[in-house]
């Protein structure tokens, strides 16, 4: 499972949380999206208050060079030994771990987790989610599962139900009752994880909670939660961020850069590095499963490979 953002303070940065879950999923169809009134429901003073916070952050970050949409370039230069280190940092460990009722801060060493089957995208709107905003949700979504479909050759398709990747965009009252429906999404979800999503706190961006049955299988089902309040490059950002964690690079690291598997948010959205790093979960030579001794060797390899024109 993986979450975008602690943010202790506007000054302080953000720092991304990396979590996983392997709840059992059980098999079925999950449901489609509960309908959407015909008109924008009001979303609460908590709501407001939180557009607020969330756009003065974006201008902050903004303001101090931060939240990049330029993916790297000159001043930002990786070498292979580099990007096989951060391979192994961010797809072989993760930030979290859930003692079944709660999920805590503690960084421990994983097993390589990807998707082994095809992905059914689905994007479903709180009630409070004004209906001049989804389109443009709904396209970010698409357009960049495209390209992430592109960069992991796992095939990406869009649907309203049936799905196996859930991206929700809720507003704050929207997410708080939000514990049914998530039940709904993912039979046998764990109370850690629904909490997870429903206490959701201030300080904590987006989140998302990839599911397999076990370290050696692929993943199931996966729920992101964006933020509705969050002005529009905020909102990218947290799709990029949690859409890309969501495909089994669910750690960050603060030696990775560019990327935005990194808690000092210099970068909003996807880099050359994070491309690189996709492509390299999804090379055939890694399995399901493997340890981080295991997959290292290989992760050199791969990288060298990569930035050497060889593939």
């Amino acid at each position: 499972m993986a979450a975008r953002g602690i943010l202790a303070a506007i000054a302080g940065g953000l720092a991304l949380l990396a979590l996983t879950a392997c709840d059992p999923v059980a098999p079925g169809r999950t449901p489609g999206p509960p309908p959407l009134p015909a008109v924008d429901l009001p979303r609460g003073a908590e709501s407001e208050a939180l557009s607020v916070y969330y756009q003065q952050m974006q201008n902050d970050l903004v303001a101090r060079g931060l939240l990049r949409t330029d993916g790297g370039g000159v001043d930002t230069p990786f070498t292979d030994a580099m990007l096989a280190r951060n391979f192994v940092r961010i797809a072989l460990f993760d930030e979290y771990v859930s003692d079944g009722q709660t999920l805590r801060a503690q960084t421990t060493i994983s097993h390589l987790r990807r998707w082994e089957q095809p992905i059914r995208m689905s994007v479903e709107f709180g009630p409070t989610i004004p209906a001049a905003q989804r389109p443009e949700d709904a396209a970010n979504v698409a357009n960049f599962a495209v390209r992430l479909s592109r960069l992991t050759g796992v095939p990406i398709s869009q649907t309203s139900t049936n799905a196996n990747f859930h991206v929700l965009v809720l507003n704050e009252g929207d997410r708080r009752g939000y514990a049914a429906r998530l039940r709904a999404l993912v039979p046998g979800i764990s109370e850690s994880s629904v909490r997870a999503f429903t206490d959701l706190p201030r300080s904590q961006l987006c989140i998302v909670v990839a599911f397999s049955d076990g370290p050696a299988q692929g993943y199931s089902q996966a729920v992101a939660v964006i933020r509705g309040e969050h002005p529009d490059l905020l909102r990218l950002s947290c799709i990029h961020e949690e859409l890309a964690q969501g495909m089994g690079l669910a750690n960050d690291s603060p030696q990775a850069r560019p990327s935005i598997f990194n808690d000092d948010e210099e970068f909003g959205l996807l880099t050359t590095q994070d491309e690189y790093l996709l492509r390299m979960l999804y090379d055939p030579r890694f399995r399901v499963g493997m340890t981080a001794d295991t997959a290292a060797p290989i992760a050199r390899q791969i990288a060298f490979e990569l930035l050497s024109g060889a593939v």
